[in-house]
């Protein structure tokens, strides 16, 4: 290697030790998250916190990444007395390492850019880690989104609770794919053979994945939990399985007081933009969203088929668009049965007109970019890359 072709007066031994002791914290940092190729498990469900909350599991985490930036410091400290004693160099050089290079993601003056010394934060010790309550703020909230992230991604399949590693990862793979690769068998229980006959697979009754990809690849984000495998729905059963359900009110409290806002508005508002920064503007979950933001559904560009958009257009914007209708339809009947007081009649109307005017949103992007998308069943391949794949969409998907 280059380090060990140096030329060292001695102690090589030791310069080769700390050097690989380095490397491997770096690269198990680097491997934590999900946009390394060789992303596993996601950190927080790792820690060996069985039967504890997601704020007790990130406190252990938490505790992981303290000793490992202290020791990264340590080791890179010890690394230059070795070099500076060996060549004589204690005139020109210290061997201290500020905390801000320490060059670990877990470690928040590094992650953010902020000297502790700027923040007036000092080590109570030799070798104890300067907390910094907005920064500690800031990376709480930063881990309960990648874990946000991670959800989706066993929603959709790329990850799974039952295997580590990428499960659904190649061109136009689904839910039949995922369980020959986490379970080993087929998720139908048969498949055709050379024949043309079905042929049984073995007994997959109790051999289920504790959390199940869709379906169909279409996720809603919308306003209010009108679809079963709505976003929200969804996440909430990820979290009872990951940690458990006894915990859940306790664990979905803990994540809305990190990313400070309720769930729903995290995932209408904020989600997509953070999953775009996170892959540098080239993501794999692609937001079909309408002009004004009234609909909106993610899909995994890995599971996309020429029937993706002929799936969204008839199971899920056609079927709101309905049930919107119906809500209306709901609304006037109360409206006319008069036993609602003048504020709440009020309430109503407005109600009925803000709901007339989505539907006539909704019924305009419905004819003028989904239907015509749906019918050319436009063909993608992931070898071109996600902007020209992407671009190919239009106005159908949101702009970033």
């Amino acid at each position: 290697s280059t380090v060990g072709s140096l030329p060292i007066m001695g102690k090589d031994y030791d310069v080769c030790y700390y050097y690989i002791d380095l490397l491997n914290i770096t690269k198990d940092d680097w491997d934590s998250y999900e946009t390394s190729w060789d992303f596993q498990q996601l950190p927080l469900l790792g820690v060996r916190c069985q039967g504890l909350g997601v704020r007790d599991c990130y406190a252990k985490l938490r505790e992981q990444w303290f000793d490992n930036t202290l020791k990264m410091q340590e080791l890179e400290e010890e690394n230059n007395r070795i070099f500076i004693e060996a060549y004589g160099l204690q005139e020109e050089l210290s061997p201290e390492v500020p905390l801000k290079e320490i060059t670990l993601t877990c470690n928040p003056y590094y992650r953010y850019g902020v000297n502790p010394e700027v923040l007036g934060v000092r080590a109570l010790g030799v070798r104890e880690f300067p907390l910094n309550a907005e920064l500690e703020k800031r990376l709480l909230a930063d881990t309960m989104k990648e874990l946000i992230s991670y959800a989706v991604g066993c929603m959709f399949g790329r990850y799974s609770l039952d295997k580590p590693g990428l499960i659904l990862a190649n061109q136009g793979e689904g839910v039949e794919d995922y369980f020959d690769k986490v379970l080993g068998v087929s998720g139908l229980g048969v498949r055709g053979d050379d024949s043309g006959e079905a042929a049984l697979k073995p007994n997959t009754q109790n051999l289920k994945p504790s959390f199940m990809p869709d379906k169909d690849n279409v996720i809603p984000i919308l306003e209010g939990e009108w679809f079963v495998d709505d976003i929200v729905s969804r996440f909430t059963d990820f979290l009872k399985v990951a940690f458990g359900a006894e915990k859940y009110s306790e664990n979905i409290s803990f994540i809305e007081e990190a990313i400070g806002k309720p769930l729903r508005n995290y995932f209408l508002k904020d989600f997509y933009t953070d999953h775009v920064k996170r892959y540098k503007k080239r993501p794999i979950y692609w937001l079909f969203s309408s002009p004004k933001g009234s609909f909106n559904a993610l899909i995994y560009m890995h599971r996309y088929t020429p029937d993706t958009v002929s799936i969204l257009l008839n199971g899920y914007l056609r079927e709101y668009i309905h049930k919107l209708r119906a809500k209306v339809t709901q609304l006037e009947h109360q409206l006319n049965a008069g036993d609602q007081s003048e504020r709440d009649k009020m309430l109503t109307r407005k109600e009925i007109e803000r709901l007339k005017d989505v539907i006539i949103e909704l019924e305009a992007w419905e004819s003028k970019v989904i239907l015509p998308l749906a019918e050319k069943r436009l063909e993608i391949d992931l070898d071109d890359g996600v902007k020209v794949n992407y671009g190919k969409f239009g106005e159908a998907l949101k702009r970033f």
